[in-house]
């Protein structure tokens, strides 16, 4: 597929995003994959995947658009999510036809902002789409005049180093933000993915109406010990704890 196909592809789709860290319960060796291939499997449009070597173990199997990123560095540096455009290379090598890439008010090693990365893609892999993960609508907008082909809030309430930075844990999207970034980008190419306390295929479709292109879904597919914590969560606050 071209790019204008793979974007129409995505269209009031699902994204599923198969990753999985060491430390985590459910971490074993080609998890990713089985993760992708059930996906795939449920009819989804497309894949969010972490490292190079996740993206080509997936590719192998499954044929589906990929979202790549590449976490380095995470919660030690401020600017970890395909951090620069050595990364950005390495994950359109791997095989993704999308490059998701940090896109926040944040410095990277050399001092540039984290959204030149854009201008960088653009000008060095200009085949490759591009999805800004973005904190704030501002975030948005920077990230559409750079050229995204994507906005998605994927690190909105993070800061420095990654850390949560919520008193309370909240187990719903930010349908406020979600209608910022789409007031943001009104008259732009650039579309809207909704990333982000997508638990339900309801709030999904919601999203869907309120503007977003389609939706990535991680921790209620992917991560069950997630999930299983939100439903603890949600019974302690019935008990009052």
């Amino acid at each position: 597929m071209n790019k204008n196909e793979i974007v129409e592809s995505l269209k009031d789709g699902l994204i599923v995003s198969c990753q999985a860290v060491p430390g985590e319960p459910h971490y074993m060796e080609g998890i990713t994959v089985k993760f992708a291939e059930c996906a795939d499997w449920a009819g989804a449009a497309g894949l969010r995947v972490n490292s190079p070597e996740d993206i080509i173990a997936i590719k192998e199997k499954v044929n589906l658009p990929i979202v790549g990123i590449w976490k380095i560095d995470r919660n030690i540096k401020d600017v970890y999510l395909t951090p620069n455009l050595e990364a950005a290379k390495a994950v359109w090598e791997a095989g993704a036809e999308i490059i998701a890439v940090q896109a926040t008010n944040h410095l990277r090693d050399d001092g540039k902002l984290s959204y030149e990365t854009i201008k960088e893609i653009k000008e060095n892999l200009p085949d490759a789409l591009i999805f800004a993960d973005i904190a704030t609508a501002e975030d948005a907008k920077i990230a559409a005049s750079y050229g995204a082909d994507f906005v998605a809030p994927t690190l909105a309430g993070y800061t420095k180093a990654g850390h949560f930075n919520k008193v309370e844990i909240k187990d719903t999207p930010d349908f406020n933000l979600l209608r910022d970034i789409v007031d943001a980008v009104k008259g732009t190419m650039t579309k809207v993915i909704m990333e982000g306390k997508v638990s339900t295929p309801e709030i999904a479709v919601q999203c869907l109406y309120m503007g977003a292109h389609a939706v990535v879904v991680g921790n209620a597919i992917t991560r069950p010990h997630i999930t299983a914590k939100r439903f603890v969560r949600t019974l302690n606050r019935f008990h009052g704890e």
